[in-house]
């Protein structure tokens, strides 16, 4: 079975989400600020932290997650 190649645009967004949900903050970006990469993450965490302040369950967290 051959692997697909994964998305690096979406995986950048689920793992900038994963840190917001962590607690990080977005000033941990690993990324260069001007790159596209450094664009998704961002995006990523700010969904993350708007989903945990309007009280999403680490269930919720996990399930979203493996959705994206």
């Amino acid at each position: 079975m051959k692997k697909h190649k994964r998305d690096q645009q979406q995986r950048s967004f689920l793992k900038g989400y994963q840190a917001a949900v962590q607690g990080r903050t977005l000033a941990a970006i690993p990324y260069q600020e001007d790159s596209v990469m450094a664009y998704h993450w961002s995006r990523g965490w700010r969904e993350g932290k708007e989903d945990y302040w309007n009280g999403f369950k680490q269930h919720s967290f996990q399930q979203k997650a493996a959705s994206l």
